[in-house]
Protein backbone atom coordinates (compact mmCIF):
# COMPACT_ATOMS: atom_id res chain seq x y z
CA UNK A 1 0.00 0.00 0.00
CA UNK A 2 1.25 3.40 -0.87
CA UNK A 3 1.99 5.77 1.88
CA UNK A 4 -0.85 8.67 2.31
CA UNK A 5 0.94 12.19 2.31
CA UNK A 6 -2.37 14.09 2.97
CA UNK A 7 -2.08 17.04 5.16
CA UNK A 8 -3.30 16.68 8.80
CA UNK A 9 -5.94 19.49 8.87
CA UNK A 10 -7.42 18.00 5.45
CA UNK A 11 -11.32 19.35 4.85
CA UNK A 12 -13.75 16.86 4.24
CA UNK A 13 -15.20 17.10 0.72
CA UNK A 14 -18.58 18.09 0.81
CA UNK A 15 -17.34 21.15 3.69
CA UNK A 16 -14.19 21.88 1.48
CA UNK A 17 -16.55 24.26 -0.96
CA UNK A 18 -18.29 25.68 1.94
CA UNK A 19 -15.24 26.23 3.68
CA UNK A 20 -13.25 27.99 1.21
CA UNK A 21 -16.66 30.12 -0.04
CA UNK A 22 -17.12 31.54 3.27
CA UNK A 23 -13.76 32.43 3.47
CA UNK A 24 -13.14 31.42 6.89
CA UNK A 25 -9.41 31.52 6.85
CA UNK A 26 -9.51 34.90 5.45
CA UNK A 27 -11.84 36.22 8.40
CA UNK A 28 -9.13 34.58 10.82
CA UNK A 29 -6.26 37.06 9.79
CA UNK A 30 -8.68 39.32 9.10
CA UNK A 31 -8.93 39.32 13.33
CA UNK A 32 -5.47 39.62 13.63
CA UNK A 33 -4.48 35.87 14.14
CA UNK A 34 -0.96 35.91 13.76
CA UNK A 35 2.10 33.68 15.42
CA UNK A 36 6.01 34.52 14.96
CA UNK A 37 6.95 30.79 14.70
CA UNK A 38 5.74 27.14 14.27
CA UNK A 39 2.79 26.27 12.67
CA UNK A 40 0.63 29.24 11.25
CA UNK A 41 -2.90 29.91 12.84
CA UNK A 42 -4.61 28.97 10.17
CA UNK A 43 -3.17 25.19 10.34
CA UNK A 44 -4.04 25.18 13.21
CA UNK A 45 -7.89 26.56 13.40
CA UNK A 46 -8.48 23.93 10.65
CA UNK A 47 -7.33 20.70 12.89
CA UNK A 48 -9.35 21.64 15.73
CA UNK A 49 -12.28 22.27 12.90
CA UNK A 50 -11.52 19.12 11.76
CA UNK A 51 -10.83 17.02 14.54
CA UNK A 52 -14.61 16.45 15.09
CA UNK A 53 -14.92 14.44 11.56
CA UNK A 54 -12.20 12.14 12.83
CA UNK A 55 -14.79 10.63 15.35
CA UNK A 56 -12.03 11.08 18.39
CA UNK A 57 -10.52 13.69 20.51
CA UNK A 58 -7.48 15.13 20.60
CA UNK A 59 -6.13 12.43 23.24
CA UNK A 60 -6.98 9.49 21.55
CA UNK A 61 -6.36 11.21 18.40
CA UNK A 62 -2.41 11.42 18.81
CA UNK A 63 -2.64 7.84 19.96
CA UNK A 64 -3.59 6.51 16.95
CA UNK A 65 -1.53 5.32 13.75
CA UNK A 66 -2.05 8.62 12.34
CA UNK A 67 -0.65 10.61 15.68
CA UNK A 68 3.04 11.18 14.00
CA UNK A 69 1.64 13.15 11.16
CA UNK A 70 0.02 16.04 13.94
CA UNK A 71 1.76 18.74 15.74
CA UNK A 72 2.67 18.15 19.38
CA UNK A 73 0.11 18.41 22.30
CA UNK A 74 1.48 21.98 23.43
CA UNK A 75 1.35 23.64 20.23
CA UNK A 76 -2.41 23.32 19.95
CA UNK A 77 -3.01 24.21 23.56
CA UNK A 78 -1.05 26.96 23.16
CA UNK A 79 -3.02 28.55 20.55
CA UNK A 80 -6.38 27.58 22.08
CA UNK A 81 -4.63 28.99 25.56
CA UNK A 82 -3.41 31.97 24.09
CA UNK A 83 -5.12 35.50 25.23
CA UNK A 84 -4.37 37.35 22.85
CA UNK A 85 -6.32 36.29 20.11
CA UNK A 86 -9.73 38.10 19.05
CA UNK A 87 -12.08 35.56 19.07
CA UNK A 88 -14.95 37.68 19.13
CA UNK A 89 -13.83 39.80 15.90
CA UNK A 90 -13.55 36.43 13.99
CA UNK A 91 -17.23 35.06 15.29
CA UNK A 92 -18.64 38.44 14.12
CA UNK A 93 -16.65 38.73 11.17
CA UNK A 94 -17.73 35.45 10.07
CA UNK A 95 -21.29 35.35 10.95
CA UNK A 96 -21.31 39.03 9.33
CA UNK A 97 -20.39 37.32 5.84
CA UNK A 98 -22.63 34.64 6.18
CA UNK A 99 -25.83 36.53 7.07
CA UNK A 100 -25.30 38.84 4.25
CA UNK A 101 -25.04 35.70 1.85
CA UNK A 102 -28.02 34.20 3.28
CA UNK A 103 -30.05 37.63 2.97
CA UNK A 104 -29.34 37.59 -0.88
CA UNK A 105 -31.10 34.64 -1.10
CA UNK A 106 -34.65 35.48 0.73
CA UNK A 107 -37.64 38.24 0.08
CA UNK A 108 -37.01 42.01 1.75
CA UNK A 109 -40.37 41.44 3.54
CA UNK A 110 -39.21 38.12 5.57
CA UNK A 111 -38.98 39.09 9.13
CA UNK A 112 -35.49 38.67 10.48
CA UNK A 113 -34.85 38.36 14.35
CA UNK A 114 -31.80 38.34 16.93
CA UNK A 115 -32.62 35.49 19.28
CA UNK A 116 -31.06 35.51 23.30
CA UNK A 117 -31.01 32.80 25.60
CA UNK A 118 -29.06 31.42 27.75
CA UNK A 119 -27.68 27.97 27.89
CA UNK A 120 -25.43 25.28 30.95
CA UNK A 121 -22.06 25.14 29.88
CA UNK A 122 -21.56 22.20 32.50
CA UNK A 123 -18.09 21.05 33.94
CA UNK A 124 -19.65 18.76 36.90
CA UNK A 125 -16.51 16.91 37.30
CA UNK A 126 -13.76 20.00 37.29
CA UNK A 127 -12.35 21.35 40.21
CA UNK A 128 -9.57 23.54 39.34
CA UNK A 129 -11.01 25.14 36.12
CA UNK A 130 -10.53 28.80 35.83
CA UNK A 131 -13.23 31.22 37.33
CA UNK A 132 -15.75 28.11 37.75
CA UNK A 133 -19.11 28.74 39.35
CA UNK A 134 -22.29 27.00 40.62
CA UNK A 135 -25.57 27.54 38.99
CA UNK A 136 -29.13 26.52 38.73
CA UNK A 137 -30.79 24.98 36.46
CA UNK A 138 -34.33 26.24 36.23
CA UNK A 139 -35.95 23.69 34.48
CA UNK A 140 -34.67 20.73 36.67
CA UNK A 141 -33.71 22.76 40.11
CA UNK A 142 -30.87 21.22 40.41
CA UNK A 143 -27.10 22.90 40.52
CA UNK A 144 -24.43 22.43 38.36
CA UNK A 145 -21.00 23.40 38.48
CA UNK A 146 -19.69 25.36 35.09
CA UNK A 147 -20.87 28.89 33.44
CA UNK A 148 -24.04 30.79 31.74
CA UNK A 149 -23.89 30.36 28.31
CA UNK A 150 -25.00 33.82 26.80
CA UNK A 151 -25.81 33.30 23.05
CA UNK A 152 -27.24 35.62 20.75
CA UNK A 153 -28.05 34.37 17.22
CA UNK A 154 -29.58 35.49 13.69
CA UNK A 155 -32.76 33.82 12.25
CA UNK A 156 -34.95 34.24 9.77
CA UNK A 157 -37.21 31.40 10.29
CA UNK A 158 -35.19 28.90 7.90
CA UNK A 159 -31.72 29.04 9.20
CA UNK A 160 -29.66 30.22 12.24
CA UNK A 161 -26.21 31.97 12.62
CA UNK A 162 -24.75 32.13 16.07
CA UNK A 163 -23.35 35.98 16.33
CA UNK A 164 -22.11 36.20 19.87
CA UNK A 165 -21.45 34.66 23.61
CA UNK A 166 -20.32 35.14 26.60
CA UNK A 167 -19.69 32.56 29.43
CA UNK A 168 -21.10 33.95 32.73
CA UNK A 169 -19.20 33.25 36.03
CA UNK A 170 -20.86 34.68 39.45
CA UNK A 171 -19.04 35.83 42.30
CA UNK A 172 -21.14 35.19 44.71
CA UNK A 173 -20.84 31.38 44.20
CA UNK A 174 -17.75 31.36 42.89
CA UNK A 175 -15.43 28.33 42.75
CA UNK A 176 -12.54 29.15 41.52
CA UNK A 177 -11.53 32.72 40.82
CA UNK A 178 -9.29 34.66 37.75
CA UNK A 179 -6.13 33.64 36.70
CA UNK A 180 -3.16 35.72 38.06
CA UNK A 181 -1.10 37.52 35.84
CA UNK A 182 -3.04 37.96 33.15
CA UNK A 183 -2.84 41.21 30.72
CA UNK A 184 -4.75 43.53 31.50
CA UNK A 185 -4.76 45.24 27.41
CA UNK A 186 -5.63 41.18 26.01
CA UNK A 187 -8.66 40.06 24.88
CA UNK A 188 -8.45 37.51 27.55
CA UNK A 189 -8.79 39.98 29.98
CA UNK A 190 -12.00 41.92 29.24
CA UNK A 191 -13.77 38.56 28.67
CA UNK A 192 -12.90 37.78 32.16
CA UNK A 193 -13.87 41.15 33.42
CA UNK A 194 -17.25 40.82 31.37
CA UNK A 195 -18.15 37.24 32.49
CA UNK A 196 -18.98 38.81 35.89
CA UNK A 197 -21.41 41.59 34.24
CA UNK A 198 -24.90 41.36 34.60
CA UNK A 199 -26.58 39.65 31.81
CA UNK A 200 -28.84 42.57 30.58
CA UNK A 201 -25.29 44.68 30.53
CA UNK A 202 -24.00 41.78 28.78
CA UNK A 203 -26.99 41.69 26.33
CA UNK A 204 -26.98 45.18 25.60
CA UNK A 205 -23.34 45.20 24.41
CA UNK A 206 -24.02 42.61 21.90
CA UNK A 207 -26.63 44.34 20.43
CA UNK A 208 -23.91 47.30 20.22
CA UNK A 209 -21.59 45.19 18.78
CA UNK A 210 -24.24 43.63 15.79
CA UNK A 211 -24.84 46.82 15.12
CA UNK A 212 -21.42 47.91 14.51
CA UNK A 213 -20.83 44.83 12.50
CA UNK A 214 -23.79 45.46 10.04
CA UNK A 215 -26.16 42.98 10.39
CA UNK A 216 -29.74 43.66 10.36
CA UNK A 217 -33.02 42.39 12.14
CA UNK A 218 -36.51 44.00 13.14
CA UNK A 219 -37.11 42.37 16.21
CA UNK A 220 -35.20 40.80 19.13
CA UNK A 221 -36.79 37.32 20.70
CA UNK A 222 -35.96 36.33 23.62
CA UNK A 223 -37.43 34.08 26.74
CA UNK A 224 -39.66 35.21 30.61
CA UNK A 225 -35.88 35.28 32.22
CA UNK A 226 -34.84 37.89 29.72
CA UNK A 227 -38.36 40.06 29.21
CA UNK A 228 -38.19 42.74 31.87
CA UNK A 229 -38.89 46.58 31.67
CA UNK A 230 -35.49 48.42 31.94
CA UNK A 231 -33.99 45.56 29.09
CA UNK A 232 -37.07 46.22 26.65
CA UNK A 233 -36.22 50.14 27.35
CA UNK A 234 -32.43 49.80 25.84
CA UNK A 235 -33.73 47.19 23.45
CA UNK A 236 -35.98 50.01 22.12
CA UNK A 237 -33.50 52.44 22.27
CA UNK A 238 -31.37 51.22 19.47
CA UNK A 239 -34.36 50.50 17.19
CA UNK A 240 -35.52 47.17 17.64
CA UNK A 241 -38.60 45.49 18.67
CA UNK A 242 -38.90 42.81 21.24
CA UNK A 243 -41.42 39.91 21.58
CA UNK A 244 -40.96 37.46 24.62
CA UNK A 245 -42.20 35.13 26.71
CA UNK A 246 -43.72 37.21 30.50
CA UNK A 247 -42.85 35.26 33.77
CA UNK A 248 -46.68 35.66 35.67
CA UNK A 249 -44.87 37.62 38.49
CA UNK A 250 -44.90 40.33 40.66
CA UNK A 251 -44.49 42.59 37.12
CA UNK A 252 -47.01 45.27 36.80
CA UNK A 253 -49.21 46.47 33.99
CA UNK A 254 -50.60 49.56 33.84
CA UNK A 255 -54.79 49.43 32.46
CA UNK A 256 -56.66 52.84 32.80
CA UNK A 257 -54.27 53.93 35.68
CA UNK A 258 -54.84 50.46 37.77
CA UNK A 259 -51.84 48.03 37.83
CA UNK A 260 -52.74 44.70 37.40
CA UNK A 261 -50.23 41.08 37.69
CA UNK A 262 -50.34 39.17 35.00
CA UNK A 263 -53.20 36.78 36.26
CA UNK A 264 -55.36 40.58 36.86
CA UNK A 265 -54.42 41.09 33.72
CA UNK A 266 -56.09 38.32 31.91
CA UNK A 267 -58.98 38.61 33.22
CA UNK A 268 -59.55 42.07 32.39
CA UNK A 269 -58.38 40.77 28.72
CA UNK A 270 -61.13 40.60 26.27
CA UNK A 271 -61.71 36.82 24.26
CA UNK A 272 -60.43 37.04 20.98
CA UNK A 273 -62.93 36.32 18.22
CA UNK A 274 -62.09 33.82 15.70
CA UNK A 275 -60.92 30.34 13.90
CA UNK A 276 -57.87 29.60 16.25
CA UNK A 277 -59.14 28.40 19.83
CA UNK A 278 -55.49 28.48 21.11
CA UNK A 279 -55.21 32.14 20.85
CA UNK A 280 -57.63 33.42 23.93
CA UNK A 281 -57.15 36.59 24.55
CA UNK A 282 -55.39 40.12 23.55
CA UNK A 283 -54.77 43.43 25.53
CA UNK A 284 -53.21 46.28 24.87
CA UNK A 285 -51.16 48.12 28.04
CA UNK A 286 -48.20 49.75 29.29
CA UNK A 287 -45.26 48.73 31.37
CA UNK A 288 -44.72 50.70 34.53
CA UNK A 289 -41.79 52.94 32.23
CA UNK A 290 -44.20 54.02 29.95
CA UNK A 291 -43.73 51.66 27.07
CA UNK A 292 -46.56 50.90 25.49
CA UNK A 293 -47.10 46.72 24.50
CA UNK A 294 -49.56 44.14 23.36
CA UNK A 295 -49.90 41.28 25.49
CA UNK A 296 -51.17 37.82 23.83
CA UNK A 297 -52.69 35.55 25.68
CA UNK A 298 -52.42 31.22 24.29
CA UNK A 299 -53.22 28.01 25.03
CA UNK A 300 -50.49 26.18 27.07
CA UNK A 301 -49.78 23.34 24.77
CA UNK A 302 -49.40 20.55 27.10
CA UNK A 303 -51.68 21.98 29.86
CA UNK A 304 -55.19 22.78 28.39
CA UNK A 305 -56.39 24.47 31.37
CA UNK A 306 -52.99 26.81 31.73
CA UNK A 307 -51.98 29.66 29.54
CA UNK A 308 -49.30 31.83 28.58
CA UNK A 309 -48.62 35.61 27.92
CA UNK A 310 -46.53 36.90 25.11
CA UNK A 311 -45.31 40.30 24.99
CA UNK A 312 -45.05 42.62 21.99
CA UNK A 313 -43.38 46.33 21.38
CA UNK A 314 -44.63 46.75 17.87
CA UNK A 315 -48.17 47.72 17.96
CA UNK A 316 -49.20 46.87 14.65
CA UNK A 317 -48.74 43.11 14.76
CA UNK A 318 -52.34 40.92 14.70
CA UNK A 319 -52.00 37.91 17.06
CA UNK A 320 -50.98 35.19 14.81
CA UNK A 321 -48.39 37.41 13.44
CA UNK A 322 -46.43 38.00 17.17
CA UNK A 323 -47.01 33.95 18.00
CA UNK A 324 -45.48 33.19 14.21
CA UNK A 325 -42.65 35.89 14.78
CA UNK A 326 -41.74 34.37 17.80
CA UNK A 327 -41.86 30.71 17.14
CA UNK A 328 -38.66 31.51 15.54
CA UNK A 329 -36.80 31.49 19.18
CA UNK A 330 -37.16 28.45 18.87
CA UNK A 331 -33.91 27.70 16.32
CA UNK A 332 -31.43 28.38 19.43
CA UNK A 333 -32.88 25.51 21.46
CA UNK A 334 -31.82 23.44 18.16
CA UNK A 335 -28.81 25.31 18.33
CA UNK A 336 -27.73 24.45 21.74
CA UNK A 337 -28.72 20.75 21.01
CA UNK A 338 -26.74 20.78 17.99
CA UNK A 339 -23.58 21.98 19.23
CA UNK A 340 -23.83 19.56 22.58
CA UNK A 341 -24.73 16.12 21.44
CA UNK A 342 -23.46 16.70 17.35
CA UNK A 343 -20.39 19.21 17.23
CA UNK A 344 -19.12 18.33 21.39
CA UNK A 345 -19.41 21.21 22.67
CA UNK A 346 -17.81 21.11 26.54
CA UNK A 347 -16.87 18.09 26.01
CA UNK A 348 -13.76 17.69 22.84
CA UNK A 349 -11.30 19.92 25.05
CA UNK A 350 -10.85 19.51 28.90
CA UNK A 351 -8.97 22.12 29.76
CA UNK A 352 -8.40 24.71 32.88
CA UNK A 353 -7.99 28.07 31.50
CA UNK A 354 -11.16 30.27 30.63
CA UNK A 355 -9.55 30.99 27.38
CA UNK A 356 -9.11 27.35 26.38
CA UNK A 357 -13.39 27.46 27.38
CA UNK A 358 -13.55 30.30 24.90
CA UNK A 359 -11.53 29.56 21.79
CA UNK A 360 -13.43 26.07 21.48
CA UNK A 361 -16.60 27.22 21.75
CA UNK A 362 -15.82 29.52 19.13
CA UNK A 363 -14.79 27.09 16.71
CA UNK A 364 -17.79 24.59 17.53
CA UNK A 365 -19.92 27.63 16.48
CA UNK A 366 -17.86 28.10 13.58
CA UNK A 367 -18.27 24.48 12.75
CA UNK A 368 -22.08 24.80 13.07
CA UNK A 369 -22.12 28.11 10.72
CA UNK A 370 -20.58 25.96 7.95
CA UNK A 371 -23.38 23.56 8.60
CA UNK A 372 -26.10 26.08 8.67
CA UNK A 373 -24.85 27.59 4.84
CA UNK A 374 -24.56 23.87 3.45
CA UNK A 375 -28.00 23.18 5.05
CA UNK A 376 -29.14 26.44 3.12
CA UNK A 377 -27.83 25.94 0.11
CA UNK A 378 -28.89 21.97 0.00
CA UNK A 379 -31.75 20.77 -2.15
CA UNK A 380 -32.82 17.84 0.20
CA UNK A 381 -34.70 17.81 3.13
CA UNK A 382 -31.28 16.31 5.37
CA UNK A 383 -31.16 17.58 8.58
CA UNK A 384 -28.27 18.98 10.33
CA UNK A 385 -27.69 15.51 12.13
CA UNK A 386 -27.82 13.56 8.70
CA UNK A 387 -25.87 15.97 7.27
CA UNK A 388 -22.84 15.93 10.06
CA UNK A 389 -22.86 11.90 10.13
CA UNK A 390 -22.77 11.92 5.80
CA UNK A 391 -18.93 14.19 6.92
CA UNK A 392 -18.18 11.69 9.62
CA UNK A 393 -19.01 8.96 6.95
CA UNK A 394 -16.72 10.47 4.05
CA UNK A 395 -13.99 11.40 6.54
CA UNK A 396 -13.91 7.88 7.46
CA UNK A 397 -13.65 6.46 3.87
CA UNK A 398 -11.14 9.19 2.90
CA UNK A 399 -7.66 7.15 4.23
CA UNK A 400 -8.60 3.88 2.13
CA UNK A 401 -10.60 5.57 -0.63
CA UNK A 402 -7.83 7.62 -1.92
CA UNK A 403 -4.69 4.78 -1.05
CA UNK A 404 -6.76 2.61 -3.66
CA UNK A 405 -7.03 5.33 -6.32
CA UNK A 406 -3.51 6.03 -6.04
CA UNK A 407 -2.91 1.98 -6.10
CA UNK A 408 -4.80 1.71 -9.17
CA UNK A 409 -3.16 4.72 -11.09
CA UNK A 410 0.57 3.24 -10.48
CA UNK A 411 -0.76 0.14 -11.58
CA UNK A 412 -2.06 2.08 -14.72
CA UNK A 413 0.91 4.15 -15.01
CA UNK A 414 3.08 1.12 -14.78
CA UNK A 415 1.19 -0.59 -17.75
CA UNK A 416 1.60 2.18 -20.10
CA UNK A 417 5.42 2.24 -19.78
CA UNK A 418 5.84 -1.69 -20.22
CA UNK A 419 5.61 -3.73 -23.94
CA UNK A 420 2.78 -4.20 -25.61
CA UNK A 421 1.41 -7.90 -24.55
CA UNK A 422 2.67 -7.14 -21.29
CA UNK A 423 0.86 -4.11 -21.04
CA UNK A 424 -2.78 -5.72 -22.07
CA UNK A 425 -1.84 -8.73 -19.24
CA UNK A 426 -2.04 -5.83 -16.61
CA UNK A 427 -4.90 -4.33 -17.89
CA UNK A 428 -6.90 -7.52 -17.75
CA UNK A 429 -5.48 -8.82 -14.45
CA UNK A 430 -6.57 -5.63 -13.13
CA UNK A 431 -9.95 -5.78 -14.88
CA UNK A 432 -10.30 -9.22 -13.19
CA UNK A 433 -9.50 -7.80 -10.03
CA UNK A 434 -11.83 -4.54 -10.00
CA UNK A 435 -14.63 -7.07 -10.77
CA UNK A 436 -14.29 -9.08 -8.17
CA UNK A 437 -14.65 -6.51 -5.62
CA UNK A 438 -17.67 -5.27 -3.41
CA UNK A 439 -19.84 -3.12 -5.02
CA UNK A 440 -19.77 -0.61 -2.36
CA UNK A 441 -16.17 -0.32 -2.85
CA UNK A 442 -16.46 0.21 -6.82
CA UNK A 443 -18.21 3.22 -6.14
CA UNK A 444 -15.07 4.98 -5.58
CA UNK A 445 -12.81 3.91 -8.66
CA UNK A 446 -13.50 4.48 -11.93
CA UNK A 447 -14.79 1.26 -13.28
CA UNK A 448 -15.59 2.19 -17.14
CA UNK A 449 -12.00 3.39 -17.40
CA UNK A 450 -10.63 -0.10 -16.57
CA UNK A 451 -13.12 -2.13 -19.46
CA UNK A 452 -12.29 -2.96 -22.67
Amino acid sequence: MIDQQASFDQLPNEIKPAFQELQVLKHLRGAGFKKKFGYTCSALFRLVFVLLFHQKNWFRLLESKKGEAFPGKDAVYRFLNHGGFAWRRFLLSLSGDTISRMETLTSEHREKAFVLDDSMFERNRSKRVEMLARFKDHATGAFYKGFRMLTMGWSDGHSFVPIDFALLSSAASSINGMMEGIDKRSHGYKRRKEAFCPAPQVVTAMLDRALQAGISASYVLMDSWFTHAPLIGEVLSRGFHVIGMVKNDNKRYLVSDRRLNLKELYAAAPRVQGRNRNILRLIRTELPPGIPVTVVFIRHRSKKNEWLGLLSTDLSLEASDIIRIYRMRWDIEVFFKCTKSLLRLQKEFQGRSYDLLVSHTTIVFSRYILLSWQHRQSTDARSFGGLFYLLCDEVGELDWAVALQQLRDLIQEVASKAGKKLSVLIQRQLQHWIAALPSYIKAYLPISSCES
